[in-house]
């Protein structure tokens, strides 16, 4: 790193960029609820609604691919402003779903948006990571320091965001909901743009798009960890738990629905904002200040292993299930926090790793390649999310996590000391 990062201007372009990315990702956070709980309520089964996010997860691996080389070409602020103008554009299209359309037509016109707005969100996500690798002052652990505040503050806005999508679908519907959530965004855009100050790079003229495919082994394997680890979450996340919890907790009346609503959407919100509380103090809980790349390398090995036990757990409560029951719920409940917080400390390891590993001057390309195999397991896992809980049920789903935990725990196996 150079001096430069420690100088006042670094700090406010850091504090700059972490603003933008909070408020891209409150919006992202309340979007998702909308969409899954507002169709869920049509009668989208769980593989339909799995595929509203399809496109969302497709857009990014190929975003994250191009962002790298978009982003060392023209800059990192470029994208970045691309990302939150790209979002406000989709919340705004959003706006115009009309009730009447079938339901083809309303999956269609709903996934192509969502697919936009994959597309705005690794934008902003590869802009605001790469950043912290030229900022982020070199000495005392300051990178994986940076680095965990702004993934750990940025999925505790996420968790807000949650809550404020099942509140305003609640309170407000759909349509006032998304409208208001592009009005926000885009004074945070504008006020970002006016107060931005110098410091991240504006780009070369040079760079290749060939450029992007890392050669190091140790990225490579890294975002191979990445693909499963992500993958294994979003089996759950994206459709299974919450479409489960809803049929525990409605019974179909308009007060059940709000009530689901509100309580789905606090168990989501309070899971994502645990997650990024522990993956802000993740450094200190692995005594990061005083430990080598080598030996955060071997920690990141036994968290992988660690993390495997809680679905294989949780997939055994379910087998030992006939259908929902209050034990089994709150078994649910207790061992998705669980998985929460040791999924946090992977997911922060990972992150300092592959800034680590990255060289300066290439991070956008690495950061990029690393956050496209990120979208592909958020893909696969949404994918498999819909079609394991409809086949399968709980067990079905929770087991095929654990089984892609325990492949992430391999692959992190063959990292080595740069």
């Amino acid at each position: 790193m150079t001096k430069s990062a420690t100088r006042p201007e670094g700090l406010s372009a850091y504090i700059a960029v972490t603003v933008a990315y909070w408020a891209f990702m409150l919006t992202d956070g309340a979007l998702r609820m909308l969409v899954l709980l507002h169709f869920h309520t049509l009668g989208f089964s769980p593989i339909q609604l799995a595929y509203l996010f399809v496109l969302y997860e497709i857009a990014g691996v190929v975003t994250n691919l191009c962002a790298g080389w978009i982003a060392a070409r023209f800059g990192l602020t470029s994208t970045l402003y691309a990302g939150l103008g790209l979002q406000v554009l989709a919340l705004l299209a959003l706006a115009q779903l009309n009730p009447s359309w079938a339901v083809a037509a309303s999956v269609v016109f709903v996934t192509l948006v969502q697919g936009a707005s994959g597309v705005a969100k690794d934008l902003a996500k590869m802009s605001s990571k790469s950043a912290v690798k030229l900022l982020a002052p070199a000495e005392d652990g300051g990178l994986f320091r940076w680095v965990a505040l702004l993934t750990g503050s940025k999925n505790v806005v996420k968790g807000a965001g949650f809550l404020l999508g099942t509140a305003l679908l609640a309170t407000l519907g759909f349509v006032w909901a998304v409208l208001g959530m592009a009005a926000i965004l885009s004074a945070i855009l504008l006020a970002v743009f006016i107060a931005m100050p110098p410091g991240l790079p504006k780009g070369r003229k040079g760079a290749k798009f060939s450029e992007v495919f890392s050669k190091s082994a140790n990225v490579n394997w890294l975002s191979a960890a990445r693909v499963f680890l992500f993958g294994a979450r979003d089996v759950w996340f994206v459709v299974g738990i919450p479409i489960y919890f809803y049929a525990v907790l409605s019974d179909g009346t308009i007060e059940a629905n709000r009530a689901a609503f509100f309580l789905i959407g606090t168990f989501m919100a309070g899971w994502v904002i645990l997650y990024g509380f522990i993956q802000a103090n993740a450094p200190r809980i692995l005594g990061a200040k005083t430990r080598s790349e080598a030996e955060l390398i071997t920690a990141a090995r036994g968290w992988a292993w660690a993390l495997a036990a809680v679905p294989l757990v949780l997939t055994a409560a379910s087998l030992s299930s006939a259908g929902p029951q209050n034990w089994l719920t709150v078994t649910l409940v207790v061992g998705l926090l669980a998985f929460g917080v040791i999924f946090a400390v992977n997911s922060s390891l990972h992150s300092y790793l592959i800034l680590s590993f990255s060289k300066a001057e290439r991070v956008t390309m690495d950061v990029g390649f690393y956050y496209m195999a990120n979208a592909a397991g958020r893909l696969a896992g949404t994918l498999l999310s819909g079609m394991t809980y409809q086949t399968g049920g709980l067990a079905l789903m929770l087991g095929t996590a654990a089984f892609m935990v325990a492949l992430s725990a391999v692959a992190v196996g063959y990292l080595k000391p740069d």
